[in-house]
């Protein structure tokens, strides 16, 4: 902006008064549809109103006599990965059709700023809170001093009985081990995200359970784990290529370590069978093979339970699990 411009302000309400040529008090209540206003008055008023362009703020004005706002929290991880972002448009969709409103933060896989985050929507009274916890208990010692209904998505909650919509891990990673021990691997390495949640430590279990009951140990030396991302995943994936007896497959816990993995096996001659867990845009273009469910209804799901206890809905906490089906398309079939 140049020095010589100062910014364009919103009208004001005191704007409004006077233009329509009523008291502050009067256009007030005019505008909030109070009684004691004559039609007259209270035509001039919006039209002054519409004039200026000046619109009411409701959630002050909720705020200001006690209410409770159209809004519904969502504390997720970064909304960047699509898997986030789907579970957003599945609660926003599902919400809209009650009149409500999804408001999205990202808490960074923190346990401290989601803490924060938490007190900042309850602060602003949202209806409900969508939460998909960075792993850490903060969330429960917060939410026992707040009557706001909680459902947790994707990871269970931690110290507290709530409402949670969760994916079949371990019965999606245990198809995954299955799928390519059947292809005769026995040296499969698995790349995990974070262990400190739930949902990594299903995945991990549903594999390692799948390689007990083959008899096969040799996957053992190939696991790693808290590969976060996808650059991390490349270099953690190449590492593994190096090896003296590289693995012969890899299962990758979630979208962005599949990706590093890609990335890692470009130019491979003879590239390993790769399985991961999460479908992404353009799996079936490039021909992975993925452990795939319907990230959308993770929100609508949520949505619906957070809605359900917003209307008064008291009985004992519920559990909605959505199932994840092996999708073979090249990849792990090497």
């Amino acid at each position: 902006m140049p020095a010589d411009e100062s910014p364009v302000r919103p009208p004001t309400l005191n704007q409004v008064a006077a233009r329509a040529g009523v008291s502050l008090k009067t256009a007030s209540r005019a505008l909030n549809g109070e009684p004691y206003v004559s039609g007259a008055t209270e035509r001039r008023v919006r039209q002054a109103a519409d004039e200026l362009g000046y619109r009411l703020n409701g959630l002050a004005r909720e705020l200001r006599t006690g209410g409770t706002s159209a809004l519904v929290g969502l504390i997720s991880g970064d909304l960047a990965n699509p898997f986030y972002s789907a579970v957003a448009s599945g609660a926003e969709r599902e919400l809209r059709q009650h009149g409500l409103l999804l408001i999205t933060v990202n808490n960074d896989e923190d346990g401290e700023l989601e803490s924060s985050l938490l007190t900042a929507l309850v602060e602003r009274r949202v209806r409900a809170l969508l939460v998909i916890p960075s792993g850490g208990g903060l969330v429960a010692n917060s939410a026992s001093a707040h009557n706001v209904p909680f459902v947790f998505v994707d990871r269970p909650p931690v110290g507290m009985a709530a409402d949670c919509v969760l994916i079949d891990n371990t019965g999606g990673a245990r198809a995954a081990a299955e799928h390519l021990l059947a292809g005769g691997h026995r040296r499969i390495a698995l790349v995990a995200d974070l262990v400190r949640t739930a949902s990594q430590r299903a995945r991990i279990s549903g594999f390692a359970a799948a390689m007990r009951a083959a008899g096969n140990p040799a996957w053992e030396s190939y696991l790693r784990t808290d590969v976060h991302d996808a650059a991390t995943a490349t270099r953690v994936v190449g590492e593994l290529l190096d090896l003296p007896e590289p693995p012969t497959a890899l299962f990758t816990t979630n979208n962005r370590l599949t990706i590093g993995a890609l990335r890692a096996l470009r130019g491979c001659r003879r590239p390993p069978a790769l399985v991961g867990f999460d479908d992404f845009e353009l799996a079936d273009v490039v021909g992975v093979t993925v452990v795939a469910h319907d990230m959308t209804e993770l929100g609508r799901a949520a949505a619906r339970l957070a809605f359900d206890r917003i209307g008064g809905h008291t009985g004992p906490p519920r559990t909605v699990v959505i199932p994840a089906t092996l999708v073979p398309r090249g990849s792990g079939e090497r």
